[in-house]
């Protein structure tokens, strides 16, 4: 998948060939396809390894902040988060626009959106703020948040909007801004 991803991103999905993955990895073709049954299975594979990289860099830091520093663990999940897609930002696109999933599901129901809402449940469960429906809100920041830093890192700003996306995040769930 290493192979893929470098060539995804150097050439293109489209331009990249079975033939040139397996080149570049040092494996078979027979090889290949005991693993994956084409390109686009292999662009899924990517696709959930970027997924479960961006949560375990988001768990990561947000285990960092003392327990109980529920502003310090909104920030920390809204900063590993857009760092994360910042930085994977061609990826991103590739495995998610190019290739894109079998359906749009991901936009309310994935992974890192269980784990913010799971942040934001425990956070009004210990009075840090009131939210009335956790999953709409981890649904709508996860969404605002990845349009947003996605847009911004394709200009090379996605650092400069870190703490205007904290100080967002911090307003819809009732903090004051950072």
């Amino acid at each position: 998948m290493n192979a893929a991803g470098s060539l995804f991103i150097d050439q293109g999905f489209a331009s990249t060939t079975i033939e040139q993955i397996t080149t570049l990895a040092g494996m078979a073709k027979g090889s290949f396809y005991l693993h994956f049954a084409t390109k686009e299975a292999v662009a899924g594979g990517l696709r959930q390894r970027f997924v479960d990289t961006l949560l375990q860099a988001i768990t990561a830091e947000v285990e960092r902040q003392a327990d109980g520093d529920w502003t310090g663990r909104l920030a920390a999940w809204v900063i590993a988060c857009s760092r994360g897609y910042a930085a994977s930002e061609r990826l991103h696109e590739i495995v998610f626009t190019d290739v894109p999933p079998p359906s749009q599901d991901g936009l309310t129901d994935n992974i890192l959106i269980d784990h913010l809402a799971g942040l934001l449940r425990d956070g009004s469960a210990a009075k840090a703020w009131a939210i009335a429906d956790v999953r709409f809100t981890a649904a709508f920041l996860f969404n605002a948040l990845h349009g947003v830093v996605l847009g911004a890192a394709r200009t090379g700003r996605a650092d400069a909007i870190a703490s205007q996306l904290v100080d967002h995040c911090f307003r819809v769930v009732g903090l004051a801004p950072a």
